[in-house]
């Protein structure tokens, strides 16, 4: 990817761009078709990027004007540190920009303004299937080995 790319907070003008890379994420997580997010979680999703008092956070990559990938990230305490703890929830990336060095430009983009926040790490986690991103994440993070458990209220 050309030095063209740029990796910024999201703006409220983004949406109608930002909108089919998140509809791409979760139908890649299955959450498409009959088993959907419903349209008021994207509403509210969205508009807690732009809260102040809320804790969640948006980047997207930007490449000749268009939106390529998004990331969206929580900061949060933690029992074990003082500092907050920053959680990477969502990556993605459009099918044409994969391999391209946009996944890892985004993820580094957490990783600056966590510091910038004075986290103390960033984590996330991501399906055990799901090998090609697998293969970056094992460059610039490192699998700890946890396993997830979840049990729906």
């Amino acid at each position: 990817m050309s030095s063209e790319l740029s990796v910024r907070f999201v703006t409220r003008q983004d949406y109608e761009r930002w909108l089919p890379l998140w509809d791409g994420y979760n139908a890649f997580y299955g959450r498409s078709g009959p088993t959907a997010l419903p349209l008021e979680i994207t509403r509210v999703t969205w508009q807690r990027f732009f809260d102040a008092y809320e804790p969640m956070h948006a980047l997207v990559a930007e490449h000749g004007g268009e939106l390529i990938g998004l990331t969206h990230y929580l900061l949060h305490r933690s029992t074990i540190a003082i500092e907050p703890v920053c959680y990477l929830q969502d990556l993605f990336t459009s099918e044409a920009a994969r391999g391209k060095g946009v996944g890892r430009a985004l993820i580094n983009g957490v990783y600056d303004q966590a510091r910038r926040i004075g986290c103390g790490r960033v984590y996330w986690q991501t399906h055990e299937t799901n090998r090609t991103a697998r293969m970056l994440y094992d460059k610039v993070a490192e699998n700890q080995g946890f396993i997830i458990y979840r049990k729906p209220l």
